[in-house]
């Protein structure tokens, strides 16, 4: 996947978190994990973004973890909306498979970038 494709995969992800939070319940649980929900879902493009524009190879793996956290946080509060009950597993699963699949791409471009700092004469 392209630099240009992640970029918009994360930011059509972000959207999806918007919409979610936009029709959650109007209750006190679902205002305070909605907001984290929305920071944590939202910075995981604009982290991509400052990761692209990363000044080192050191600052870009560092950019990477920051999104990599807030990936693995956003999945964190999609469950616990479902197991404290105020939404259903159908209507997150399409967001939450979706944030998986970011973890897992930017754990792969890490462990593949730490690689190619361990061994700059590998082709990898």
């Amino acid at each position: 996947m392209t630099e240009a494709e992640f970029k918009s995969k994360t930011e059509d992800l972000a959207l999806g978190i918007i919409a979610l939070a936009e029709k959650l319940p109007r209750n006190e649980t679902c205002r305070v994990i909605g907001r984290q929900l929305l920071r944590s879902g939202t910075s995981v493009a604009a982290n991509y973004r400052a990761a692209c524009r990363a000044r080192s190879d050191a600052d870009f793996i560092n950019k990477l973890g920051i999104v990599e956290e807030e990936s693995d946080e956003s999945l964190f509060w999609l469950r616990l909306l479902v197991k404290s009950g105020n939404v259903s597993q159908d209507s997150v699963q399409p967001l939450y498979d979706e944030m998986e699949s970011v973890l897992r791409m930017i754990v792969s471009s890490i462990k593949t970038k730490r690689r190619q700092l361990a061994n700059p004469k590998s082709k990898i």
